[in-house]
C-alpha cells in the first residue's frame, strides 16, 4: 500500500464528514440549533414575566434569528432586560452570520480555521470562494462595531433624555443593533411611532438598516476602491440598485399615502409626513420599523411593499429577499433578449449564462416557497387575503412588517410562518440543493424545440 494511500486511510475524520451533510444542510442545522437554544434561553424565568408558552418562545426566537422582528407579544413588557438581551444576542448572531461568530472566536483563541469551517462559512456569507474568508469576517467585525457604535451614540441622544441613562441606554444599544442587523424588532408596540418627524428616526435608523443591507462584500470594496471606477461589477449594480429602489419606495409611499388620514395624512404639518414616506420607503427593504400604521396603508401601497420586500437587500448581508443583484440580472436578461443579445452587460462588463440561470433557479424557488406559503396560511384563514399575502411576504424578506395579521394565526399559520423565515434566511436555494444531485448524463439527447409565450 502506498504512503499517500495510508494516510489517507489514517487520517481522522472532521466533524463535517461524520455527520455526512452537504455544507448547506450542516449551515441549516446550526441555525435550527440556536432557533431551539433561543426559545429554551426565552422560557427561562429569569428572562420572561410567566406568560410566555414554548410556541410564542419559538416564534419568537425564529424571527430573532432570521432577523425578520414578526412577533406575537410585546417584547418590551413580557420580556425583562435579560430576555430583551437574548434576542439582541440572537438578531447579531443571525443577521453577521453564525459562522462568522464560530471563526472570530476561533481567531481570538488562536486556532486555525480549517477547511470544513471554511466551507460553511463561504455558504453562511453566499460565498463562491475559499481564499479571503478570514479577512471578511475581520471586515464584518469592523463594520459592526463602527456601524453600531456610532449608531447607539446617535441613538442615545434621542432615547436618555427621554426615558433616562439606564432604560436610554439599553434602548440605544438594542435598537441599533436590531437596525443594522436589518431586524425590526422595538420595544414598544406602536414600534417607532412616537418619533415619526424626529431626524434621528428619519436618517440615523434607515441609515444603519441600509448600509446593513448592502452586504459586507459592497463595503469591503467601497473600503478598498474608493473610486467609482475601481468598484467592482457586483458593488455597482447593488448600488444603483438600492438607490433606485430606495427612491421607488419613498416617493410611491409619499405619493399613495399622502392624504391617507390612517397614515401620512393624519400627521400634523408637513415634515412629519415627509419624515414619515422617508422612513416607511425605506424600511420595506427588509427591515420591519415603522413609523405610521401599516395596517391603514392603501392596498395598493401594500403591493408595492410586497415587491419590494421580495426583492430585499444586498447579497451578503443582513437582508433577506432574492436580492437586487438577482433582481437586476434578471432585467437585464430580460433586455437582452429582446435586443436580441446573447450576453448581458452593465458598467463596461459582460454577464454569462451561468449567473442568469442561478438567478432564475433563485428566484423560481422563491416565488414557489411564498405561493405554497399563501396557500398554506389561506387554508385556515378566510380574513383579508392582502394581510396574509402581506405578511408571507415580509417572512419570506425576512422584513418583519405586518399589518396585525401576526396575532391572528393559528397553529398552522404560525408554523408556516417560521418555516418561510427560516427558508428565507437560510436561503431558498438550500432548498434546491436537497432537491437536486449533481450527476454527469452518461448519454446525450438530440436538440428539440418548444414553442414558448
Amino acid at each position: 500500500m502506498s504512503l499517500p494511500l495510508l494516510r489517507g486511510r489514517l487520517r481522522p475524520r472532521t466533524w463535517t464528514h461524520l455527520l455526512n451533510l452537504p455544507p448547506p444542510a450542516l449551515l441549516a442545522l446550526l441555525y435550527a440549533g440556536l432557533i431551539v437554544t433561543g426559545a429554551v434561553a426565552l422560557m427561562l424565568p429569569l428572562c420572561n414575566t410567566g406568560t410566555i408558552g414554548f410556541f410564542d418562545a419559538i416564534f419568537t426566537s425564529t424571527s430573532a434569528v432570521t432577523v425578520t422582528g414578526l412577533v406575537v407579544f410585546d417584547i418590551g413588557t413580557e420580556l425583562t432586560p435579560l430576555g430583551q438581551g437574548v434576542i439582541a444576542l440572537l438578531i447579531q448572531m443571525g443577521g453577521l452570520g453564525l459562522m462568522t461568530f464560530a471563526v472570530l472566536i476561533l481567531m481570538a483563541l488562536g486556532l486555525p480555521v480549517g477547511m470544513p469551517q471554511r466551507v460553511i462559512l463561504r455558504e453562511d456569507l453566499e460565498q463562491t470562494s475559499l481564499t479571503d474568508l478570514t479577512v471578511l469576517v475581520r471586515l464584518i467585525l469592523k463594520a459592526a462595531l463602527i456601524c453600531e457604535g456610532g449608531g447607539a451614540i446617535v441613538m442615545a441622544m434621542l432615547f436618555v433624555p427621554e426615558l433616562g441613562w439606564a432604560e436610554g441606554l439599553w434602548a440605544a444599544v438594542f435598537h441599533t443593533i436590531s437596525a443594522f442587523n436589518n431586524a425590526g424588532f422595538a420595544l414598544w408596540p406602536d414600534s417607532l411611532s412616537r418619533w415619526v418627524g424626529h431626524p434621528v428616526v428619519v436618517f440615523a435608523v434607515p441609515a444603519m438598516f441600509v448600509i446593513g443591507g448592502l452586504g459586507f462584500v459592497v463595503l469591503a470594496d467601497l473600503f478598498e476602491a474608493r473610486t467609482w471606477r475601481r468598484l467592482t461589477l457586483h458593488t455597482k449594480l447593488t448600488l444603483v440598485g438600492t438607490v433606485a429602489l430606495g427612491l421607488l419606495g419613498i416617493v410611491g409611499f409619499g405619493l399613495l399615502e399622502w392624504r391617507n388620514p390612517a397614515t401620512l395624512g393624519g400627521l400634523e404639518g408637513v415634515w412629519p409626513r415627509v419624515g414619515g414616506a422617508i422612513f416607511q420607503g425605506l424600511t420595506p427593504r427588509t427591515a420591519g420599523f415603522n413609523t405610521v400604521d401599516i395596517s391603514g396603508i392603501h392596498d395598493s401601497t401594500a403591493l408595492m411593499m410586497i415587491s419590494l420586500m421580495l426583492v430585499g437587500g444586498g447579497a451578503a448581508s443582513t437582508a433577506g429577499g432574492i436580492k437586487v443583484t438577482s433582481a437586476i440580472v434578471l432585467l437585464l436578461a430580460t433586455i437582452a433578449f429582446f435586443r436580441r443579445r446573447q450576453t448581458l452587460h452593465a458598467f463596461g462588463r459582460s454577464l454569462g449564462v451561468e449567473e442568469v440561470m442561478k438567478c432564475m433557479a433563485l428566484t423560481t424557488v422563491s416565488m414557489l416557497v411564498v405561493m405554497m406559503g399563501i396557500f398554506l396560511v389561506s387554508l385556515s384563514h378566510d380574513g383579508n387575503f392582502l394581510d396574509y399575502v402581506f405578511e408571507v411576504a415580509s417572512a419570506f424578506g425576512t422584513t418583519g412588517l405586518s399589518r396585525g395579521a401576526t396575532g391572528d394565526l393559528d397553529a398552522l399559520g404560525r408554523l408556516t410562518i417560521m418555516g418561510i423565515m427560516f427558508l428565507g434566511r437560510v436561503g431558498p436555494l438550500t432548498l434546491g440543493f436537497f432537491l437536486a444531485t449533481q450527476h454527469r448524463p452518461r448519454i446525450g439527447y438530440p436538440s428539440g424545440k418548444v414553442y414558448l409565450g
